[in-house]
């Protein structure tokens, strides 16, 4: 099996999980009360040996085969999204390491559950959303621009009237609203965030 085939078996591992990982997002429109209750039922199948296991050997795997393609690849891009799929591709792997390494400092030495909080905690607090938004938003705008990328170049059939690319581009357009919705649910809305006194360590309170 090639590397790139690897590349594409993990990936798909892991879109399944970022799927789940950003409907749990969204719905924090509701409320941090109901998006900590999504994620306490998701992690009965998630967050246990076997099925967290696969899941970070999927994305060592994909970080490692990642930069080799995109040492590869990187001067052979010449369309658009030839370009989007090598640089989305990029971030996601430094995306992957930073909060990776983040979420289990928070587990195994600050001894917090790594819920609504934990994201939240920086994007409610000046200047930590400085870097926060950024970070977490570009990391959803990638992924949704690596997938759009691929189906672009693997697509061949018209939808609903739509060519490959008008789909990749509705994939492009789909992921930046949602990344505007989780924004919402994740930032200062209706009454307010309140971060919990424990996760103030997180902003150097």
């Amino acid at each position: 099996m090639t590397i790139k085939n690897l590349h594409y078996l993990s990936g798909l591992t892991i879109t399944l999980f970022v799927g789940l990982h950003l409907f749990n997002h969204f719905i924090s429109v509701f409320g941090a009360q109901d998006h900590i209750e999504l994620m306490n039922t998701l992690r009965i199948f998630y967050r246990n040996i076997f099925v967290e296991t696969i899941l970070l050997l999927a994305v060592a795997l994909q970080i490692i085969s990642g930069l080799k393609l995109f040492n590869t690849n990187k001067k052979l891009a010449i369309s658009a999204f030839d370009k989007l799929q090598i640089w989305t591709g990029l971030y996601l792997a430094i995306f992957f390491i930073i909060h990776l390494s983040a979420v289990f400092s928070g587990r195994i030495f600050l001894k917090l559950d790594t819920n609504f909080y934990f994201g939240a905690a920086g994007l409610n607090s000046f200047p930590f959303n400085l870097f926060f938004i950024p970070y977490y938003g570009l990391a959803i705008l990638s992924f949704f621009g690596h997938v759009a990328s691929i189906h672009n170049k693997k697509m061949e059939k018209t939808i609903l009237g739509l060519s490959p690319k008008r789909q990749s581009i509705g994939i492009l357009i789909f992921g930046f609203i949602l990344t505007i919705v989780i924004f919402y649910g994740l930032t200062n809305h209706f009454n307010g965030v309140t971060i919990p006194k424990e996760y103030e360590v997180l902003i150097g309170k």
